[in-house]
């Protein structure tokens, strides 16, 4: 993997409805249409509530997983030698 640290990418949004327990959100000037989980966004917020949305790789967390898979793999392999 590529040592250069991806940028944080900031995604523009608003709250078009609520259905549930999921919020619809309209992404980026063409407003594409997402079903995003209402539990992750900040109480107390409307319908038409504009939101800022920052998305960041997290490379520690990445390499942790990575190592775990690893790691259950090569048991899983000797188990079956």
């Amino acid at each position: 993997m590529d040592d250069t640290k991806p940028k944080a990418v900031v995604v523009e949004a608003v709250i078009d409805r609520y259905e549930g327990d999921q919020a619809v959100l309209l992404l980026g000037e063409d407003e594409r249409s997402v079903v995003f989980p209402a539990r992750f966004l900040p109480t107390g917020l409307d319908e038409g509530a504009y939101l800022r949305i920052e998305i960041a790789f997290d490379a520690e967390a990445t390499v942790q997983a990575q190592r775990e898979a690893a790691d259950l793999l090569r048991e899983l392999q000797e188990r079956n030698v």
